[in-house]
C-alpha cells in the first residue's frame, strides 16, 4: 500500500471507515450510496460525455471536469448496485474541489485502504480502482 499522503477530504473518508468495525463499514458504504450527488441535467442530455467504467459490473458512468484548476467529478450508478454507487459517491465527494495536482496524487491503491477488502468482493474493489484510474486519466486530459 502506498504511503503517499491523501488529500484531506479522502483522508477523512478513509479515517471514518477505519474507525468502524467491518459490519459498520459496510453500513457507511451504503450511506455513501444514498449521498451520491445528482448527475447534472446539462450532462444527462449528452451521454457521449460520460465514460462507462468497464471495470464495474454495474453500469457506472463518470465525467470529470476541470474548472479553474479544480476538479469536479460527476458519477451515475444504479440504486440496485449500492456498493458500487457508494464507491462512486466516495470518489465524487472526495475528488470534487481538489486541485488537479492533488487529485492526480491520490494513490491508485486508495480503494484498498478503506478497510473493505474482507467485506466486499475483490471485483467491487477492482471496480472502484477502475473508477479512480479513469477519473485521473480524464483529469489529465482536461487539464492540458
Amino acid at each position: 500500500m502506498s504511503d503517499a499522503p491523501l488529500p484531506a477530504p479522502l483522508a477523512a473518508i478513509r479515517d471514518d471507515f477505519l474507525a468502524l468495525d467491518e459490519p459498520e463499514r459496510l453500513q457507511l458504504l451504503l450511506e455513501f450510496a444514498n449521498e451520491l450527488p445528482a448527475f447534472p441535467e446539462r450532462l444527462e442530455d449528452h451521454p457521449e460525455l460520460a465514460e462507462r467504467v468497464a471495470e464495474c459490473q454495474s453500469p457506472v458512468f463518470i465525467v470529470l471536469e476541470v474548472d479553474d484548476g479544480r476538479v469536479v467529478m460527476h458519477a451515475t450508478a444504479p440504486a440496485e448496485a449500492p456498493t458500487t454507487r457508494g464507491f462512486a459517491s466516495i470518489l465524487a465527494q472526495g475528488l470534487t474541489g481538489l486541485a488537479v495536482d492533488e487529485a492526480l496524487g491520490v494513490p491508485d491503491d486508495f480503494p484498498q485502504t478503506l478497510g473493505l477488502t474482507r467485506i466486499v468482493s475483490p471485483l467491487r474493489i477492482s471496480g472502484m480502482t477502475g473508477m479512480l484510474l479513469r477519473a485521473k486519466r480524464q483529469i489529465r486530459a482536461r487539464s492540458v
